[in-house]
């Protein structure tokens, strides 16, 4: 027959007055946790005592009842109940509802109460609190009742809040509470839901990247175009704010970023309408424009207006108070909170008053625009005074710059107009003389050589070189139209069209190749490693790589089908710079670089110049190909070179009289001239031919363009 399982007897219970209770030195807990003695003496008050406490009979030495009990067991519901006496809110006798224990240990007591009882799931909380919102407490009277913040209350609710889906899968621990409190940033059920089902997918499952996910169709509220619009202007128009009450979210997210964009889009629209009535052809609006949205406009130079009486009045008084506050808190290691927002206020004053807009010209606002967009700071940003290529008016065209059909329709209105009489005079004069302006394919061959020796000069000078691009580089930033150069700043090493005589056998082709070289060796091959070998260089060997980098851009070529009068004259100071001389670069008047491509009035000319109105003289009856063999030896050694290729600045040759023996003079001369009084008539002479020839060169230009 079974035995009949024996009964458990459970302990006693009865109200033993507070005054004959004691703390038992058996108490297993030690370190303070939990809510605080305070928070519970309160909630004792409030609700009395919830749960009795486990006491036993303190017994002397021959084991007889003393009266009093220990309590190895509830050790803060006695000092709650303590402070609560000390505080006259309880009585010394007040009945305690307690649990008297006989037998085993008391410390068996202490541990097995605080080890066998179930902390509260979280959830459980999350939803007691929700249970009470929905019973019509507020989130402060919930707070006062569990003596807790309302931030806490807050934070509850929101996650009572998440999808019942998602609390379901964190009561059965399918979820950390961190990741829990990530779900709360976004309201939307569905989309917390989608989320989760995205993050069974992914190897990443950290709150971060919840949060991102539930974020990532949403506007931070320090987004630009949030703070433009203001959150009070959004949500007054309907707008939702998620916020993370969990960690810093900045203000938190916009939610409809429809709504957010209209109202930016209306804003921007309403600034732009007082920018627009200042006069401006055009006016472009949007939150942001790409990087670089201003380049190849021309912007207007504006004027800062100045200062009214008053304005100047009210700027010296907010200057000295600023001076004065400043001077008084000098030595202050922390500024009292007053004065620091009132230099706030100060500064920003000023700032107003000295960075109002620039005033333009109206002329030049009625072909100009502005954009008008928003600052990285959320505030309206306007930019004044560009213009578009479309909008500028016509350039009027230099003598030197007509190219095409403007050029033969300006010479149509010049011829017209009377002015060209004197070109056509000069023409006239040159074509009696004999002289001609240059064929161009010279031109080209001759201003080759010269850029040719004007890289190697220049590359050999680094201090002209860094100016040559500095100003190249200045043009290019700040100037619409920045031609004045004969850089070729991108560094496109530019081909020469034409071949030259002789222009890759020269002493300069030599010289540059074999710097060129010189530097190959040095550089590393990898392009990833240049930057390092730059930096371990030394101050002079990057000036005289940049040199070299910087000659080999140069382009002074005169080019028929590409006139560029700016740069040209750019290159004729450049040239200066540098103090180019084409003689010691190498170059000299031989048959075939100069004199066989030339007209006879020329190499008479050169000859003359150079030697002397006898020594032309002497050569003038030959033909064409005996003069420029002859002009050739005259001209060897002297120094004379074709006006092309002069640096200004630098002399031109001295003449001098050739002696009898260079040349025999012809007997019609001998006669009439002497040594000394035929080099006089001969400078005299020759001058006016250099005028006509400069000129000829000019008229050719202007003709031609």
């Amino acid at each position: 027959m079974a035995t009949a399982a024996k009964k458990i007897t459970l302990s006693s219970s009865r109200d033993i007055p507070f005054n004959q209770l004691v703390i038992s030195q058996s108490n297993v807990r030690r370190i303070k946790a939990g809510v605080s003695i305070e928070d519970l003496a309160e909630d004792i008050a409030k609700r009395t005592l919830l749960q009795s406490i486990t006491v036993r009979p303190v017994r002397d030495a021959d084991r007889n009842e003393t009266g009093m009990f220990e309590i190895p067991a509830g050790g803060r519901r006695y000092r709650a109940l303590e402070l609560l006496v000390k505080q006259k809110r309880l009585a010394k006798n007040a009945p305690v509802p307690c649990v008297i224990r006989e037998g085993g240990l008391a410390e068996e007591d202490s541990l097995a109460e605080n080890i066998q009882r179930a902390p509260l799931h979280p959830l459980d909380q999350f939803r007691a609190f929700l249970a009470f919102r929905e019973k019509g407490m507020s989130e402060e009277e919930i707070a006062a009742n569990q003596f807790v913040s309302v931030a806490v209350v807050r934070q509850r609710l929101r996650l009572a809040s998440v999808s019942p889906k998602l609390l379901d899968v964190y009561a059965d621990d399918g979820m950390t509470l961190d990741q829990l409190m990530a779900f709360t940033v976004n309201g939307d059920h569905k989309r917390q839901e989608q989320v989760f089902e995205r993050l069974a997918q992914s190897y990443n499952k950290e709150p971060h990247v919840i949060r991102r996910m539930l974020t990532e169709s949403a506007v931070r509220v320090a987004d630009k175009r949030a703070q433009f619009v203001g959150l009070d202007a959004y949500a007054s128009a309907g707008g939702v704010v998620m916020r993370d009450l969990f960690q810093g979210d900045d203000g938190g997210w916009l939610q409809d970023i429809g709504l957010l964009e209209t109202l930016v889009a209306e804003k921007l629209r309403l600034q732009s309408e007082a920018i627009s009535a200042e006069g401006w052809k055009w006016v472009d609006v949007a939150p942001d424009f790409p990087y670089g949205h201003t380049y190849g406009l021309r912007r207007l130079r504006g004027e800062q207006p100045a200062l009214t009486e008053p304005e100047q009045s009210t700027r010296d008084a907010l200057q000295a108070e600023l001076n004065g506050l400043e001077q008084t808190y000098a030595d202050a290691d922390d500024l009292p909170e007053e004065v620091d927002e009132r230099l706030g206020e100060i500064e920003t004053a000023i700032s107003a008053l000295d960075d109002r807009p620039e005033v333009f010209d109206p002329e030049e606002i009625g072909r100009a625009g502005a954009f008008v967009s928003i600052d990285a700071s959320g505030n309206l940003k306007v930019e004044r005074g560009y213009v578009r290529p479309e909008d500028e008016r016509p350039v009027e065209t230099e003598a030197d710059g007509e190219t095409g059909a403007d050029a033969v329709a300006a010479r149509a209105e010049r011829e017209v107009d009377g002015p060209s009489a004197e070109i056509e005079t000069a023409l006239e004069q040159e074509q009696d003389d004999g002289l001609k302006p240059l064929p161009d394919r010279l031109m080209t061959e001759l201003t080759a050589h010269r850029t040719l020796a004007l890289r190697h000069a220049l590359g050999e000078q680094p201090d002209v070189a860094f100016l040559a691009a500095l100003h190249a580089l200045t043009l290019r930033a700040f100037y619409r139209y920045g031609s004045d150069t004969c850089l070729e700043l991108d560094l496109k090493i530019i081909s020469f069209g034409t071949q030259a005589p002789g222009l890759n056998d020269s002493s300069m082709a030599a010289a540059i190749d074999a710097r060129h070289q010189s530097w190959v060796a040095v550089l590393p091959k990898e392009p990833g490693d240049l930057w390092d070998a730059l930096q371990a260089f030394e101050i002079d060997s990057r000036q005289t790589l940049f040199a070299h980098c910087v000659s080999l851009s140069v382009n002074a070529i005169y080019e028929a089908y590409n006139r560029r009068p700016r740069a040209l004259a750019h290159a004729d100071q450049l040239a200066q710079a540098v103090d180019l001389d084409m003689v010691a670069a190498g170059w000299a008047p031989t048959v075939d670089a100069y004199l066989g491509r030339v007209t006879k009035a020329r190499i008479l000319a050169s000859v003359r110049e150079a030697k002397g109105t006898r020594a032309g003289d002497r050569i003038e009856h030959l033909k064409k190909g005996d003069m420029a063999e002859k002009a050739q030896e005259l001209l060897a050694a002297s120094g004379w070179l074709p006006e092309s290729l002069r640096t200004p600045g630098r002399p031109v040759v001295a003449v001098a009289e050739p002696s009898s023996t260079a040349i025999e003079p012809s007997v019609d001369h001998q006669a009439d001239e002497t040594a000394a009084g035929g080099g006089e008539r001969a400078m005299a002479e020759t001058e006016p031919q250099i005028e006509d020839e400069a000129a000829a060169i000019e008229t050719h230009a202007v003709a031609a363009e």
